[in-house]
């Protein structure tokens, strides 16, 4: 568990938004994985069975409280540092910061799918079926996120960990 711990936190805050929803699907996940095991105990690939459950509970979460969401447009490609990453020196890891800070003020319809694509790496496809909306819905969500971030993000620039290609 401690060996993973972080990682499954900032997987869940980083879809929730919320810390104390994250702690909740933390617990959940950990408690999952307490059932399991003899079965993960010399597993290689536990943590990311821990990851995976980590994402699907959190995206069960937001599904019970999931508000209308917008259709919107598609917008440039962006890159973002990920927060936790200890191979991150001090300024990297404050720039990621306030790239995590931006993300938990998005609404939740467009951060969730920014996550999954950016910080999880999933394709849009794969993000669609998870989230049980269009294509188009995935990729309109991602253009607003990115929209949404470049405003407060742009006065930092690359500073930010925020790039965005033309």
């Amino acid at each position: 568990m401690r060996a993973y711990q972080d990682m499954v936190f900032s997987t869940a805050v980083r879809l929730c938004g919320n810390e104390a929803q994250a702690e909740d699907i933390s617990q959940q996940v950990f408690l999952k994985a307490y059932e399991r095991f003899d079965e993960l105990r010399y597993r290689e690939t536990s943590g990311g069975w821990l990851k995976t459950v980590a994402i699907n509970l959190s995206l069960n979460h937001l599904t019970r409280y999931r508000k209308r969401w917008q259709f919107f447009s598609e917008q440039p490609e962006m890159d973002f540092v990920a927060p936790g990453d200890e191979q991150l020196d001090h300024e990297d890891q404050q720039r990621a910061a306030l790239v995590e800070r931006a993300l938990a003020a998005l609404p939740e319809h467009q951060r969730v799918p920014l996550v999954l694509f950016h910080f999880e790496e999933l394709s849009y496809q794969q993000i669609a079926d998870q989230l049980k909306v269009s294509l188009a819905k995935v990729k309109a969500d991602i253009f607003r996120g990115r929209s949404a971030l470049a405003g407060p993000l742009s006065a930092l620039g690359e500073d930010a960990g925020l790039e965005i290609a033309s």
